[in-house]
């Protein structure tokens, strides 16, 4: 099978073109800070680029909690055959 048999959202060129827009709309948001001028709260929330590595950090931190309670609660796979 090759890559035009694919639907459009599968094939490699066009994963390629989506990770370089979702990359340069990344840098742009994080740029955008320059020009904005921020209410900060607590202090730590006025610092360069702090949505963007608080919003990664919490997702990773989403993601590994997710693992940790999935060893947890996993169960068999004959489960409902017993």
């Amino acid at each position: 099978m090759d890559d035009s048999d694919k639907h459009w959202l599968v094939r490699a060129k066009t994963i390629k073109l989506l990770w370089i827009i979702f990359i340069g709309i990344l840098a742009l948001t994080i740029l955008s800070e320059i020009l904005i001028h921020k209410h900060e709260y607590f202090g730590l929330d006025g610092s360069f680029g702090f949505h963007g590595w608080y919003g990664f950090i919490t997702c990773v931190a989403m993601v590994v909690a997710a693992k940790l309670l999935g060893t947890f609660l996993k169960r068999n796979d004959n489960y409902y055959d017993d």
